[in-house]
């Protein structure tokens, strides 16, 4: 089995740091990034302090029971694990086909390679 992790032979210098950081590659990463990642936490962050809201200050409302001994607040409750889920697999999907061929890109033009064409998925 053959290891395809590449490994620079030396570390970047602050420099190149500098230069990687300030580059237009990079800042579209960042802007990419964080264009998915704020907008999907404070959504998620919302979604969770309403359920405590609710849970809270709506007990008769909670307490409703939906089918047997599940009322709405088990369900909604239950949605926090499901949501979660949702976030992670839409980060994932987002990761593997926005930031990762990105991220290549810079780590190649970092280490002095030229860029790689991108996989055909």
């Amino acid at each position: 089995m053959s290891d395809t992790t590449r490994v620079p032979e030396s570390g970047p210098t602050e420099e190149q740091w500098i230069q990687v950081a300030d580059s237009k590659e990079f800042r579209e990463l960042r802007s990419t990034f964080r264009g998915f990642a704020f907008p999907l936490f404070i959504a998620f962050i919302v979604w969770y302090v309403a359920y405590i809201v609710v849970a809270t200050f709506l007990p008769d409302f909670v307490s409703i029971k939906l089918w047997g001994q599940i009322n709405v607040g088990m369900a909604l409750g239950a949605a926090q694990y499901v949501t979660t889920a949702l976030v992670t697999w839409a980060y994932i999907r987002f990761a593997d086909n926005k930031l990762d061929p990105a991220s290549e890109r810079i780590r190649d033009l970092m280490e002095g390679q030229t860029p790689q064409a991108e996989e055909v998925r």
